[in-house]
């Protein structure tokens, strides 16, 4: 056997070896990168909307906080609107915030807070107290409560664990 022999036997073995992948396992391999990223877009999808949440819950505290200063600072009442029908906030003297179209809003205030069927506030005194109550803010099974304490006056986020 010649070397000009064997070099055609080894090239042949090479092309025999070098071969590519089939129509079928090109296909299972897009479908796995397909459900996966279908997977990777959900799981970024529910992030965005677990920080939508959270920044709601952390504006709106803020903005009770807002409205305590304020009340301190005047040495007068101030009162914190929430309008639970147009999903709606408002801070004295601040344009309404609205919240986002998919969250739900509960206010639990005192009976005399209510100023209609879905329009209640939260009324800070001079001396940082309030007429206390809460803030519920829930969305895609994820739920944010405001707690507003009677005697401080202050502000506090839960959220509640799935």
């Amino acid at each position: 056997m010649g070397v000009g022999s064997r070099l055609r036997h080894s090239k042949a073995k090479v092309r025999a070896g070098a071969r590519g992948f089939t129509l079928v396992e090109m296909l299972v391999v897009l479908v796995i990168m397909a459900l996966v990223l279908a997977l990777v877009g959900t799981s970024i999808s529910r992030s965005i909307k677990g920080a939508e949440m959270r920044n709601a819950a952390r504006n709106l505290a803020t903005s009770l906080r807002y409205t305590r200063t304020r009340a301190i600072l005047n040495k007068s009442e101030q009162v914190f609107l929430v309008d639970t029908e147009n999903m709606t906030y408002t801070a004295p003297n601040k344009e309404p915030v609205v919240l986002p179209g998919d969250m739900k809003v509960q206010l639990t205030t005192a009976r005399s807070e209510l100023t209609s069927e879905h329009v209640g506030g939260i009324r800070f005194y001079p001396d940082g107290g309030s007429t206390g109550g809460r803030v519920l803010l829930e969305a895609n099974e994820r739920i944010y409560t405001i707690n507003v304490a009677w005697l401080t006056g202050e502000p506090t986020i839960e959220k509640e664990d799935d």
